[in-house]
This record gives C-alpha cells, structure tokens and sequence, in this order.
C-alpha cells in the first residue's frame, strides 16, 4: 500500500452497506490506493481521482462488478479486457469482474490500466465526442419538430448533453408508438428548457 493513503470514511460506509460485491469492492480500493489517486464518494459509489480528474470509478452490478474509466476510450487495451457498457458510451470503460479470485488475478495488470489513465489525465489528453448532429433523430421527433416550429427553438436551445439524452431515449424504443408516446411525454419538458432527468 502507497504511504499516507487516506481512506474516505464515506467509501468505509458504502463498503459497510454492501450486500454484494463486498470483497470485491475492498480488493478493487485496495488496488486503486495502491496507485495514488484520491478517494471520494461520488454519484453514491467509491471514485478515484488524479488532482481533481476523475479517473476510475467502482461499482457493481447484479452479474458483476466493475472498474469504471472514465476516459477509457483512450487507453490502450493490450489484455482486451476494457469493455463499452452501450453503443452510446463514447467515453468511459469498464473492467468487469465476477469473483474476488479474478480480481486478485489480474492485480499487476490492473495497477498498468490505473497508472496508464493517470498519465493520459496528466498529458491532458480529451475524448472527442460525437456532435449531437451524428446522434439519430427518430422520424416521429423529427416530424414533431417540423409541425412545431416552438418545440423546434425550445429543442435547439437545450445543451447538447440534454438533446443527446431525449435522442437517445426517444430512439432506444423499438416500436413507432412507443417512441411517439415518449416523446408526447417530454415535450413539456423540452418546452420548458429541461433535461430529462430534470
């Protein structure tokens, strides 16, 4: 273990309420300290961050748990091993795991991933997201925009993470009428200048 590594009494306490993943979690922290980083709690999980940039992250999901990097689109992947949770992450990646045994396996090779993303934190180095333009607009939305030339202005003005986020919810359905109601759903929203998790 690095020397005076701070262990943040908030991850004590996440790590103390998990049901599951609970060895798991603690060799995965144990792994991230060791490389330096900064623990925090954030969006309710154990983050680890490199002078203020977040780097990885952990969590843990029903069939496995994870270590999350947050620009890991940009690390080199020599094992294979980094895995795009969706088409739609343009960014982060995960590692994922099944069992503490896995974990203490790869230790040497997880510790390489983590020193690797510091240095592309510490280069500076940026994911280029794709303009909200390349993000596909289903026809139903479209043809809503065009008959409804305020909720066209309401739309345009959102941020593009906000536009980002109604195309691809709109479009995640598979049938035309489900995407019509989810859109019908929204658009007060939309005309309101909200997200839709606002």
């Amino acid at each position: 273990m690095a020397k005076n590594v701070f262990m943040n009494p908030k991850v004590d306490a996440f790590l103390d309420r998990s049901e599951k993943w609970q060895e798991e979690f603690e060799k995965l922290r144990m792994i991230v300290l060791d490389c330096g980083l900064t623990e925090e709690l954030k969006w309710g999980v154990p983050c680890y961050a490199y002078q203020g940039g977040n780097i990885v992250l952990i969590h843990g999901f029903k069939e496995y748990c994870a270590l999350l990097f947050f620009k890991g689109a940009l690390l080199p992947d020599p094992n294979s091993i980094l895995v795009q949770q969706t088409e739609n992450v343009q960014a982060a990646r995960q590692i994922r795991f099944t069992s503490l045994r896995e974990i203490t396996k790869m230790e040497s090779i997880l510790k390489a991933y983590v020193f690797e993303a510091i240095e592309i934190e510490k280069s500076g180095l940026e994911v280029v997201f794709k303009k909200t333009k390349e993000f596909d607009m289903p026809e139903e939305f479209r043809e809503k925009l065009d008959k409804d030339p305020a909720l066209k202005t309401a739309f345009e003005g959102l941020t593009p993470g906000r536009q980002r986020g109604y195309l691809l919810y709109f479009s995640s359905a598979k049938q035309a009428k489900t995407r019509i109601s989810r859109i019908e759903k929204y658009v007060p929203q939309i005309l309101d200048g909200k997200g839709l998790e606002d």
